[in-house]
C-alpha cells in the first residue's frame, strides 16, 4: 500500500469480509478475523486490488524497510542535506544491523536498498518535475543532492534520458511506487 487510497481500499475490503479492523497503515493491518473468515479468503480479495498478504518473516521485514526507505524520503525533503545517512536511519528505525537487513532485501528484491533509493528517488525527481512548481537546481536541494550535475547524472543513468528530454515528453515515464 503506497497511499491514502491504497489504505482505505484494505480498510473497506476488510471491513465487507466481516473483520474487525482496528489500524491500517501503509503495509500493515491490524484486524480481529472472525472464526468464519480465513486469511486465504481475505488473500483472494485483496488481490483483485492488486494487494497481498505476505507471510514469511523477510517478505515482511522487506516491506518495512521499503516503508521506511519512503518515509527516509520525506525525511531527507525536509532536513535537505542535514539527514542522515540511509543505512544510519534504517538501522535505527528498524532496530536490526544494515548489513543484515541489506542482505534480507536483496535476497527478497533481488536489488540492494541503495538501488531501490536512488529508483525511488528519481522517482520523487520526476514528480517534481511534473508539478512544475520547482527548478532543478530546488529539487536538487530538496532532495539532498549534493549537485545539480549529480542529480542530472543520476536521473539519465536511471531513466536513460536528460532531465530536459523527461521535461518534454512530460511525465510520460513515471512508476508506480509500488513497482519500485
Amino acid at each position: 500500500m503506497v497511499c491514502p487510497r491504497c489504505i482505505m481500499v484494505v480498510e473497506n475490503e476488510l471491513k465487507t469480509l466481516g473483520a474487525k479492523v482496528r489500524d491500517v497503515k501503509l503495509g500493515y493491518a491490524d484486524v480481529i478475523i472472525p472464526a468464519t473468515l480465513t486469511l486465504e479468503q481475505i488473500d483472494l480479495q485483496m488481490k483483485k486490488f492488486g494487494f497481498e498478504l505476505i507471510h514469511d518473516p523477510e517478505g515482511i521485514l522487506t516491506e518495512q524497510i521499503k516503508i521506511v526507505i519512503l518515509d527516509y524520503l520525506k525525511h531527507v525533503h525536509s532536513k535537505g542535506k542535514g539527514a542522515k545517512k540511509l543505512s544510519e536511519y534504517i538501522s535505527l528505525q528498524i532496530g536490526r544491523n544494515y548489513n543484515y537487513l541489506s542482505k534480507v532485501f536483496s535476497k527478497q528484491t533481488g536489488d540492494t536498498l541503495e538501488k531501490y533509493y536512488i529508483n525511488l528517488r528519481v522517482e520523487k525527481v520526476k514528480e517534481l518535475l511534473d508539478y512544475n512548481e520547482l527548478n532543478v537546481s530546488e529539487i536538487a536541494v530538496n532532495l539532498g543532492y549534493s549537485s545539480v550535475h549529480y542529480l542530472s547524472n543520476q536521473f539519465k543513468n536511471v531513466t536513460g534520458f536528460s532531465i530536459s528530454d523527461y521535461k518534454k515528453k512530460s511525465g510520460t515515464d513515471r512508476t508506480f511506487l509500488d513497482g519500485l
